[in-house]
């Protein structure tokens, strides 16, 4: 019988496998499509290379700020797809290559889940049958597409971050409905190519869940640059590249060559015989415990499938606890410290709570904010750049809480709010931190002191 099975490749499956393999379970990893999941293959690291790339070509159209001089600055659409490609598939054979060395079978074909009986809980895949003693259901999510009227006869011109990313040419225009995370990344990269981009989102701010005065401020910072928004506006129908929508009682539309629908991702539940268990749903998604166990024993859940926080940094946090916990060593999930990045230019990124979120808590705080440009290292890489750090701490002991930075590099500063957060650090310790000088991260300190 198998230690472990588990049904999905993601960040949560085969970091999961890696792990387990490492500590000498024996593991059986059942991935249909690609290992790496929807992140690796259809989001996170595609969208990322995409965006580097305009990132750099931004750079050199505005090289004469620094100084440097680049002339007539062009890119080549295609070249930016064929190296979005490469990085994919050099990083798929890399995680195969993990997978090799800590002795996990890799079963490329899809696992249905038969039931369980004395010999464990039976899964089959192609023409063989397998047995566990416990199973980890990581089979992520899928993009939602809402019904509006016409979405569907407007045909290859709706895209999900799949069709996306699949493009061989740069639309001359683009309408993106919704401003969450996955909209405006993609707004970002195009804009920066010169598509004519449109936002549409129905609440009051884009980047819901993030800090609302910095996500109005990176939505400012792309309004400059010529992107248009629709804030609390509803799409209500869709003819060819027309899209309509109302706001405050009054239709309007606005035309596409493309159509990026990005409402949300919901979690995939069905077709692999997870009814077969009796495991309990909620919300859409799998019911799960701070072990993320379900309600059958032996049976557990992490990733975007629990429908709770859809992204790949906890999707692999959670499959770590699964592990940790069948192999003795007590562990729970904690979503407190839960970093979120947009990878848009300027980046924002976030962890722990936010202003609002506090008060929605009835929690007692206090809140600094100060311009990036107090960090040296900022002004002298960031010409005319903006953004800001603001950091959230507790009223009566001046814990850390959380912390919110708009401006580059903010994706690679934000992990040490998150270790500051999960230690409950005070005001007075993060004060005997020392930060090197100069650079950005820098920033962080600066904030906490004029708290």
């Amino acid at each position: 019988m198998i230690d472990l099975a588990i049904i999905g490749g993601g960040p949560g499956g085969y970091v999961a496998a890696e792990r387990a393999g490492a500590k000498g379970l024996s593991v059986v990893l059942f991935e249909k499509k690609e290992l790496g999941g929807v992140c690796l293959n259809e989001g996170c690291i595609p969208t990322k290379t995409l965006l580097y790339s305009a990132k750099v070509y931004d750079t050199a159209r505005r090289g004469d700020k620094y100084g440097v001089f680049a002339g007539d600055v062009t890119f080549d659409f295609k070249k930016i797809a064929d190296r979005k490609t490469k990085v994919v598939r050099k990083l798929v054979a890399g995680v195969g290559s993990k997978m090799k060395t800590h002795n996990v079978q890799v079963v490329k074909a899809e696992a249905l889940i038969k039931g369980r009986s004395a010999e464990g809980i039976e899964i089959a895949a192609g023409s063989e049958t397998f047995f566990a003693k416990n199973l980890l259901v990581c089979t992520g999510s899928e993009a939602f597409v809402p019904p509006i009227p016409g979405l569907k006869e407007a045909g290859d011109r709706i895209l999900t971050n799949r069709e996306i990313l699949a493009l061989t040419e740069k639309p001359a225009s683009l309408v993106v409905v919704g401003g969450g995370v996955i909209g405006m990344e993609f707004a970002s990269f195009f804009n920066s190519l010169g598509t004519e981009v449109t936002v549409i989102e129905m609440l009051p701010e884009i980047l819901a869940g993030m800090d609302a005065e910095q996500s109005a401020m990176l939505r400012e910072i792309y309004a400059r640059r010529g992107v248009t928004f629709h804030l609390q506006a509803k799409v209500v129908e869709v003819k060819g590249g027309e899209v309509f929508f109302e706001k405050d009682g009054v239709r309007a539309s606005v035309r596409g060559e493309k159509i990026l629908v990005s409402v949300g991702r919901r979690a995939v539940t069905a077709g692999f015989g997870l009814e077969n268990l009796g495991v309990e749903l909620v919300k859409g998604g799998i019911k799960v415990d701070e072990k993320m166990r379900t309600n059958v024993p032996g049976v557990y859940a992490a990733g975007d499938v629990t429908g709770f926080s859809l992204l790949a940094h906890t999707a692999s946090r959670e499959g770590e606890v699964v592990v940790n916990n069948l192999v003795g060593r007590p562990d729970v999930m904690r979503y407190n410290a839960i970093p979120g990045v947009v990878y848009t230019n300027p980046e924002i990124a976030g962890a722990g709570l936010t202003p609002e979120a506090a008060a929605a808590k009835g929690i007692a705080v206090r809140v600094a904010s100060l311009p990036m440009a107090y960090a040296g290292r900022f002004v002298a890489e960031n010409e005319g750049g903006t953004g800001m750090c603001k950091v959230v701490v507790g009223e009566r002991y001046g814990e850390v809480l959380g912390v919110h930075i708009l401006g580059n590099p903010s994706s690679e500063m934000i992990y040490g709010a998150c270790m500051a957060i999960e230690q409950e650090m005070t005001l007075k310790e993060m004060e005997e931190v020392v930060f090197p000088h100069p650079t950005v991260s820098e920033i962080f300190k600066e904030t906490i002191f004029a708290l």
